[in-house]
């Protein structure tokens, strides 16, 4: 069974930096891409930044120059690395992962909340 564990959310004050990781595991086949998405109360849920498993990373306009996605050298592990954070920028933010062959999982989400 594919489990993402998230980690690193948390209460933060505008302008403030947080960092978010999401670890896989469960499974012995390859990840492919692996992301951030996000939602607001009241929103639909939305990508923030996925990267590919070689390197290759999109972001959402909201987010780009303030948020840096990265994956460690094993492809299990995602990281996001959120600065100049904005209380705009107050969800639930959720890993998703592409698994080979098996399909998306998605992890149980994690608390962001920007204060002004």
């Amino acid at each position: 069974q594919v489990q993402l564990v998230e980690s690193g959310g948390g209460l933060v004050q505008a302008g403030g930096s947080l960092r978010l990781s999401c670890a896989a595991s469960g499974t012995r086949f390859s990840i492919n891409t692996m992301g951030w998405y996000r939602q607001a109360p009241g929103n639909e849920r939305e990508l923030v930044a996925v990267v590919t498993n070689s390197g290759t990373t999109n972001y959402a306009d909201s987010v780009k120059g303030r948020f840096t996605i990265s994956r460690d050298n094993a492809k299990t592990t995602v990281y996001l690395q959120m600065s100049s954070l904005k209380p705009e920028d107050t969800a639930v933010y959720y890993c998703r992962a592409n698994v080979r062959v098996i399909g998306l999982y998605w992890g149980q989400g994690t608390q962001v909340t920007v204060s002004s």
